[in-house]
């Protein structure tokens, strides 16, 4: 009888998580294999079979991150009310962030210095502005918005960016109620781009 494999796919996303967690929390220094190995109840050994080194893991936790953030886009169906599809498309954008801090952290923020996605990695997560784009060109086809479609997607796309960062980071005033603030902000943005 063959034996189990122990270096599976669950130890793998356990190990993804907590490399990212790490990342976000303690800063690029922190991703030691071994710690990491310990934190994840697993061996170094375990890390070199399944990533085959620090930055082959450290571009795994980066590819992660962007298939999850993806996903999570996908799941926003279109409708024949485009101007509400933004808006349902702008607010999984945030559940994912405020969800994966971790993962939308080293997406977003390059914790790791001596990190920089080559080629396929950056085509990948540029990958995931797509739903974007195609929902303001749908919307503009419709006449619900003007301009051209590129500088709209970006002006969405920059406006829930920055308040999820501002959100994540800690960096909203007290008394706020950031599901709110964020969804009012959002709309209102949108409505000046509305035809």
């Amino acid at each position: 009888m063959p034996r189990p494999r122990t270096h599976d796919e669950k130890l793998r996303d356990r190990l993804l998580e907590e490399a990212g967690r790490r990342v976000a929390e303690e800063g690029p220094t922190s991703l030691s294999l071994r710690r990491l190995a310990a934190d994840a109840g697993t061996s170094t050994s375990a890390v070199y079979s399944l990533f085959g080194g620090k930055s082959e893991l450290i571009r795994a936790v980066f590819l992660e991150a962007s298939r999850r953030f993806g996903e999570r886009l996908a799941t926003v169906e279109t409708s024949d009310d485009p101007a509400d599809d933004l808006r349902r498309l702008g607010l999984a954008y945030r559940e994912f962030a405020v969800a994966n801090p971790n993962l939308y952290a080293v997406l977003f923020s390059r914790p790791m210095p001596d990190f920089e996605p080559d080629e396929d990695a950056k085509r990948e997560s540029l990958g995931n502005f797509t739903p974007l784009a195609e929902m303001v060109g749908t919307a503009i086809e419709k006449g619900v918005v003007e301009g051209e479609p590129g500088t709209v997607a970006m002006g969405l796309w920059a406006i829930v960016h920055g308040l999820v960062t501002l959100e994540l980071q800690g960096n909203l005033p007290e008394g706020l109620d950031p599901a709110a603030q964020y969804e009012e902000v959002m709309m209102r943005t949108l409505r000046g781009w509305l035809a």
